[in-house]
């Protein structure tokens, strides 16, 4: 996942991921929101269209706070 950085928005920094939210991007690539949906037992996640958040709304995720289960879903999504 070479490239791959995980966010939080900055207002939910400190709060391990806020509401079960995080955002992924990798390189330049666009970036895609994940949801952790309880009913479900899984993350769901979506693109994000440039107009929907700006880089400057989100901060730097420690992997170490992204649940591992993410983590796999993570590798999954962006396979090389």
């Amino acid at each position: 996942m070479n490239g791959l950085r995980v966010y939080i928005r900055s207002e939910s920094k400190g709060t391990a991921g806020g509401d079960n939210i995080f955002y992924s991007r990798r390189g330049d690539g666009p970036i895609y929101c994940w949801h952790y949906e309880a009913a479900l037992n899984s993350w769901r996640v979506a693109r994000m269209h440039s107009t929907e958040i700006t880089a400057r709304e989100l901060c730097v995720a420690s992997w170490k706070s992204v649940p591992e289960n993410l983590q796999a879903r993570l590798g999954e999504h962006y396979q090389d």
